[in-house]
């Protein structure tokens, strides 16, 4: 059966416009211990939380050039928690005085039946993979260092390898629309990271 057809509309959470301000880096493993030290120093006053999420990317190719994506993740060490499924608009890049990218940003929990429900609306599997990591938080920011695992046979998250010898990081902040000082914020943490990770405004573009 053909998947119907696609429009690329902006997608909203309610009556506010959500969107995801972010920066990316990576560490070497041998380096991890030592941004987790400097992490602790500056985060929040409590523990890192650990997760190991499986993700799995669904595709579903319309008229436009670009397939519609959302992703579909669930905790594997965490019982009890349910799917989340998540759409990331297009980055808008353009704006030369935003430290970090920014793009819409949806963020829901749903049931068990999540991939089955995507697969009956004519949405294909694309990728998936497994990520294993710590998160820290800074007021209204989040970091995550996390590693990414290949999954070997396709559904068994059992068998995996990791992807490189080192690890992502990742801060990010969802606010309101329009709330383009949170990455003044977010570029003044970032240079307290330095030089143990340089993280970036990085335009997903660029590695395809």
């Amino acid at each position: 059966m053909e998947a119907p057809p696609v429009t690329m509309m902006p997608v909203t959470g309610g009556t506010i416009n959500m969107m995801e301000y972010l920066l990316q880096g990576s560490v070497l493993d041998q380096s991890l211990e030592s941004l987790l030290h400097r992490l602790r120093g500056l985060c929040d006053n409590m523990e890192p939380e650990t997760f190991l999420d499986h993700e799995m990317v669904f595709l579903l190719k319309g008229q436009q050039a670009s397939p519609f994506v959302l992703r579909a993740r669930r905790s594997m060490d965490k019982s009890g928690m349910p799917w989340h499924l998540r759409y990331l608009g297009q980055p808008e890049i353009g704006d030369k005085n935003r430290h970090a990218l920014v793009r819409n940003c949806v963020d829901i929990a749903t049931s068990d039946n999540l991939t089955d429900f995507l697969v009956e609306m004519g949405f294909r599997m694309d990728h998936e993979f497994v990520a294993k990591g710590h998160v820290f938080r800074k007021g209204i920011m989040k970091i995550m260092v996390y590693k990414i695992f290949r999954i070997l046979m396709p559904g068994n998250t059992e068998s995996i390898e990791p992807l490189s010898l080192s690890y992502l990081v990742e801060l990010s902040v969802v606010a309101p629309a329009g709330q383009d000082i949170v990455s003044d914020d977010m570029r003044n943490f970032a240079e307290q990271l330095k030089p143990l990770v340089h993280l970036e405004k990085i335009d997903p573009k660029r590695l395809m």
